[in-house]
Parts: C-alpha cells; sequence; structure tokens
C-alpha cells in the first residue's frame, strides 16, 4: 500500500481487470474520485460477450456507467458523475460521494524508451504520468490488480496499489480454524457452573463463564491428546453461556464412515460435522493429502445408500480456465468434467468395499456411480438443488460472488460441502485473502448450521510426507 496524502482528495484511475473482478467497485471508493480512461471502456467491450462471470460482471458495469450518465448532457460528464445517487439503486451499502471522470480528450502520454510498445498497461501507466500533471490539487492513483503493472509504475515512480474492497482480511493466518484447544486448568474453572445430561444418547454440557465468549456455534474443542476430550459447540446461548456435545469418535472400526476410520483429531471433527444433518454447510480447508475429499465422500454415501437423508451426491469442481466454456470436449456434461475428476476417481477406488470379489466390486462400482452425479459450475445457475449432497471441490479458485452464486442453488433438505486448499490459487487476481473460499469460511462461522475445520496432517504415505516436508 503506497503512502497517501491526506490533505488531498485522491484521483483513482481503474484498471479494467478491478472492474471485471468487482463490477461495483466504482462504489467503493467513498469521497474519492475517480478516472476512466477510454483504453479501459475498450477493454470492457472487448470483454463483454460470452457466458463466463467475467463477461457477466463486464455487462453489469455497463449497466453502472449507463445509469450514472443516463440523463447527464457533456458539460456534466466532463465535470464529473456524482457517483452517490445511482448507488443506492445499485444495492451498495455506503455510496460514494467522490466523482466519475472518463477521458474525454487526447493526452500527452509521455512514457520513457524503457518501455516499449503501446499496450493497454502502458497507456494507463501514460494517463497517470499525464494526469498527475494536469490535476495537482489530487494525488494519482493507479488502482489494479495486475502485479506487473503496479510493478512497472513502482519503477516509474507513478503511485498504483492493489483492488483490496474485496480483502476478507488482513492476514490469513487471522483466518478461523474452527477448532480451540481448552486450558488443562478448564475443568476447575467451571465445575461449580457446569451441568451435565443425556439427550437421545448424546452427552452435553452447560458450561458458563467469560473465556467462552469467542466461542462459535459448531466450533470444536478438544483437551489433551489422543481423544482425550473432544467436543462441539451445540449452542451458543449468550455471550458467556453455551452447550456443548461430546463428538463421536471415528478412530475406532465401530464407527467406521463406509469403511473409513477417522485418523487424526481434525478428520475425526471433520468427520462428525459431515455426517451432522443439523449442519447444512460444511468447510474442509488443507493441504493436499490432508483426507477432504475421501472424507466427503464416504460421508456423502454413508448417508445417501444407507440412512437414505439425501437422494444423490452431485459433485462439482472449477474448470481451469476458471467459468469458460466446456463445450470443446466430446460427450456429455459428466464425460467433459471426466478430465477435472481425477481425484473423484482415485477416492472411489479407496471406497469401493473389497466383499464379494471382482463380482461383488463390479456391482457396488455401478451403485455407487448411480448415486453419484458430475456437474459443471458453468451450468449451476437457475438451479435448485432439493435433499442433495454437495460437494465442491478446489474452491479456493472462485471469487466471493461465484461461491454465493452456487451456495444459494441449495434448497431444503441439501447439504453443501466446500473443500480446497487456499495456498494453492490457480485463478487470476485471487489471493489467499481475497479468495471466495476464505470469504464464506469468515462469513459462516456465526451460522449455528455451518461447521469449518482446517486439516493439517497429511494422511497420504510416508512417502508423501516426507517429499511435502522436504522439498
Amino acid at each position: 500500500m503506497i503512502k497517501r496524502e491526506n490533505d488531498k482528495t485522491c484521483l483513482f484511475i481503474l484498471d479494467t481487470n478491478v472492474l471485471m473482478h468487482d463490477p461495483t467497485a466504482i462504489f467503493r471508493f467513498q469521497e474519492h474520485d475517480i478516472f476512466l480512461p477510454m483504453i479501459v471502456l475498450e477493454e470492457l467491450d472487448h470483454g463483454k460477450k460470452g457466458l463466463s462471470e467475467v463477461a457477466r460482471n463486464v455487462r453489469q458495469v455497463s449497466r453502472f456507467l449507463d445509469q450514472l450518465m443516463s440523463g447527464a448532457d457533456k458539460d456534466e460528464i466532463d465535470a464529473g458523475l456524482l457517483i452517490g445517487p445511482v448507488s443506492a439503486g445499485g444495492g451498495i451499502a455506503q455510496p460514494s460521494t467522490g466523482r466519475l471522470f472518463f477521458q474525454t480528450e487526447l493526452l500527452d502520454l509521455k512514457l520513457p524508451a524503457s518501455l516499449p510498445g503501446s499496450g493497454a498497461d502502458n497507456n494507463i501507466l501514460g494517463t497517470a504520468q499525464a494526469l498527475s500533471k494536469l490535476r495537482t490539487d489530487r494525488q494519482v492513483i493507479i488502482v489494479s490488480k495486475d502485479i506487473n503493472l503496479r510493478i512497472k509504475a513502482a519503477v516509474l515512480g507513478i503511485p498504483a496499489e492493489d483492488y483490496s474492497n474485496d480483502q476478507v482480511l488482513d492476514d490469513v493466518n487471522l483466518l478461523y480454524t474452527g477448532m480451540e484447544a481448552l486450558p488443562e486448568d478448564f475443568w476447575e474453572h467451571h465445575e461449580k457452573s457446569l451441568d451435565a445430561w443425556k439427550e437421545e444418547g448424546r452427552t452435553l454440557y452447560r458450561v458458563a463463564g467469560p473465556d467462552i465468549a469467542d466461542w462459535y456455534p459448531a466450533e470444536c474443542l478438544y483437551l489433551g491428546e489422543d481423544g482425550a476430550f473432544e467436543a462441539i459447540v451445540r449452542e451458543k446461548r449468550t455471550e458467556t453461556e453455551a452447550v456443548i456435545e461430546l463428538v463421536d469418535d471415528y478412530r475406532v472400526p465401530r464407527h467406521g464412515v463406509w469403511g473409513i476410520m477417522a485418523r487424526n483429531r481434525e478428520q475425526n471433527f471433520a468427520l462428525n460435522m459431515l455426517m451432522d444433518p443439523d449442519l447444512d454447510f460444511v468447510t474442509l480447508l488443507g493441504a493436499a493429502g490432508t483426507g477432504k475429499t475421501l472424507l466427503a465422500l464416504a460421508a456423502g454415501l454413508a448417508q445417501v445408500l444407507d440412512r437414505n437423508l439425501y437422494r444423490e451426491i452431485i459433485m462439482t469442481r472449477v474448470t481451469v480456465p476458471v467459468g469458460e466454456d466446456i463445450g470443446f470436449l466430446p460427450g456429455t456434461e459428466e464425460e467433459k468434467m471426466t478430465p477435472w475428476m481425477g481425484a473423484l476417481m482415485d477416492n472411489l477406488e479407496v471406497l469401493t468395499k473389497p466383499e464379494g470379489g471382482e463380482w461383488g466390486r463390479a456391482a457396488t462400482n455401478d451403485l455407487i456411480r448411480n448415486r453419484i452425479r458430475i456437474s459443471s459450475l458453468n451450468f449451476m445457475r437457475g438451479r435448485t438443488f432439493l435433499n442433495k449432497y454437495i460437494i465442491l471441490d478446489e474452491a479456493q479458485n472462485l471469487t466471493a460472488k461465484q461461491m454465493k452464486t452456487l451456495i444459494t442453488r441449495s434448497g431444503p433438505g441439501t447439504k453443501f460441502v466446500c473443500l480446497g486448499n487456499i495456498s494453492q490459487i490457480d485463478t487470476p487476481y485471487l489471493t489467499e485473502t481475497t479468495s471466495g473460499l476464505t470469504y464464506v469460511v469468515d462469513r459462516f462461522k456465526q451460522w449455528p448450521h455451518s461447521g469449518h475445520i482446517t486439516l493439517l496432517r497429511g494422511e497420504r504415505s510416508r512417502l508423501a510426507d516426507f517429499a511435502s516436508q522436504e522439498l
């Protein structure tokens, strides 16, 4: 972040990728002014066609700009359009009080010879340099999601910064983990206020005290090692009173889920959340090999085939490039998605029960595949899923808006499971702090019907564990 001059209202030059990423960006700069170069409008025009999320965002930007310019004459446009009045219609919580300026005349773009070419980025750099000389009453700042553009701007001494309004957290290390270790003297401090009872085979405790103010609904609690005490927050009655429940131990064979047992504390908490029909939304974060997909699939099969809680499993993931058409691939929707579903196939091999020999394995395979449907994110809009168990893999590659689009497809009786690793983001302009997965983990932590856990330990093999540590 650059150092701003506090005594000046800033003039922000928005790069095209900012508007493509967040159509409401023009309303997010409070009292500061915005400048849109003609090259940005040209790039928006080129990106408006198609069914991708980016194309939809571009069309929304065009609608916002059209509303702002509605009824304005040339003199009013030159003087700058007041942004505030339209923002209320656009549903923006804190409308801007600044003005929007367009490039209405040719600027004297004099870039150094060390910056060759006449691309869009160089045009924006030249525009910023020219404006800083014309508008001495403003601090001119480029806002871009493009790191290379910001690097070139820094080299040339032009102020530039990232668009950070979509940033969920300042530091990804502050992200909610879904788990908390209790102090060793926890029971001694709460002995007088503790109530315990049994309810439908479940063991529950009522705990009161000021030290539980930071607990969240469905947060996992543990005391000691090797499952000495593991519980989940069932109800947060007040800031200082909560009801917790002992979790099932899925590390023992008699509690195995579709033949799968938890191998560590985090996996045990994950299975408790995945098998809990009262939790409609579950997020699992973790590095490769921590068991996210296997646990989600095992819990889904157990609840679809054994308990009949859901009709079928729907599994989807982000295709790369994100949101682009998969129509060039041959076959049906499921066949088109097959190249991206290697993780599903690998885990189904583990989950196929070997009883009954080859014939039994083949029959189980057919049964499982008939109850698992592979869907593309491209075809999720407008759908409503009833009594489905939905697994969204590689969720870290989605934006907050895309996550909202998908989760709001959930109908009555549907459970939504999001899997991802925020350290492996492939989508351009997304970071660990702006990922849609980070966004939903932070926003859902207060909701009593959602759960989250961060898986810490890899459980693939000793070879994989050694490679992840040493390479």
